[in-house]
């Protein structure tokens, strides 16, 4: 009896998973299409980006990072990129002296320019602390990009592109986050490379 509730609980786990990977197929290849075109811009043009998100998002976004500056599946030149996550000094130093809402503000204000690509990753849409960093960025003349869930949340209009994936639940969100990162970098690499 538990062998077959665990089979039918893994069945139906990978079932949802292919839904919601075709679903954000058909709604963001578009929006996949745009950020890839940016991001390529942005770097040919020496411009970086900063990527940041809370929790697995935090994950996501040194992934994502570590995905330009080593290589994806090519052998190519370093690409500059930084996960605004991983500076425990500063995340606490900022946290502990401004607000955990400021960790990411902070770091961009300090790192952002004018045609840097600025990517805040929240499953939820609704993280304060990537929403008023994202906002710093657009004052700055940044291109931000939300990669994000549910109803895109707070983070939508702060996003010159929004990749939202729209289903409730936080995993398969993630999962999708996952896959689309993994495009981007393909795309972009194969961009990079064809130049």
């Amino acid at each position: 009896m538990v062998e077959v509730f665990l089979k039918d609980f893994i069945h139906n786990h990978f079932k949802r998973h292919a839904e919601v990977v075709e679903m954000a197929e058909k709604k963001l290849t578009p929006a996949i299409i745009s950020t890839v075109t940016v991001i390529v811009a942005a770097l040919n043009a020496g411009k970086k980006l900063l990527i940041m998100g809370n929790g697995g998002s935090a994950a996501d976004a040194q992934h994502f990072a570590a995905e330009f500056v080593g290589r994806f599946l090519r052998e190519r030149r370093a690409l500059p990129a930084i996960a605004l996550t991983t500076d425990t000094s500063l995340l606490t130093a900022v946290g502990n002296d401004f607000g955990f809402d400021q960790i990411f503000k902070r770091q961009v204000e300090a790192l952002a320019q004018p045609g840097d690509v600025v990517i805040g990753i929240s499953t939820s849409g609704n993280s304060a602390n990537v929403a008023l960093a994202m906002t710093a960025a657009q004052q700055l003349g940044s291109t931000t990009i939300g990669l994000l869930g549910r109803d895109g949340g707070i983070i939508t209009p702060l996003s010159d592109i929004q990749l939202t994936v729209p289903v409730q639940e936080t995993p398969h969100i993630q999962e999708a986050h996952i896959t689309i990162i993994h495009l981007i970098c393909d795309l972009v690499e194969q961009a990079i490379c064809s130049e």
